[in-house]
């Protein structure tokens, strides 16, 4: 396990027992470098939505208990909030939930001369994931060639 591996599993451990006591729900933990810094980001959420004093609460217990373990080396910024409406399908429960919802998938490489498909998930394995085009026309894909699927935003 990599160090940001590492950091993201004990914060998330850090991380339940204030969810819990609030009724929060954990969407996901991310540590990752953008430019010359290095970010610490809870994304959050709980039915009916995640409020900015949700957001508040969850930020000032996190960073509390973040400098008391002080087990991120890096200096860093912590950043906690909702995974928003057009949210990142990354882990397998994440999938689970939004079968039957349209989702946008974008590709590292074209598949059909498309590197950008839109679609209601069906289906996903830890290796792909299927989405119907409509038409009675649906896609796989294998997760490994995926940058990134989202929920689709609707305006």
């Amino acid at each position: 396990m990599g160090k940001r591996e590492d950091y993201e599993r004990r914060t998330e451990k850090l991380l339940t027992p204030i969810l819990e006591e609030n009724n929060f729900d954990l969407y996901d933990v991310e540590y990752v470098k953008e430019g010359s810094n290095f970010y610490l980001r809870a994304f959050v959420d709980k039915e009916g939505g995640f409020t900015i004093d949700d957001c508040e609460l969850v930020s000032r217990a996190l960073s509390d208990l973040l400098d008391k373990e002080d087990f991120i080396s890096d200096a860093y910024i912590l950043e906690v909030g909702s995974p928003g409406l057009g949210r990142q399908l990354k882990k397998d429960r994440h999938f689970e939930k939004s079968i039957g919802e349209e989702v946008e998938v974008k590709l590292y490489k074209a598949v059909e001369k498309q590197k950008e498909w839109t679609g209601v998930l069906e289906g996903f394995t830890s290796d792909r994931i299927t989405i119907n085009l409509g038409d009675g026309k649906t896609m796989d894909f294998n997760r490994t060639d995926i940058a990134m699927v989202r929920l689709k935003l609707d305006f």
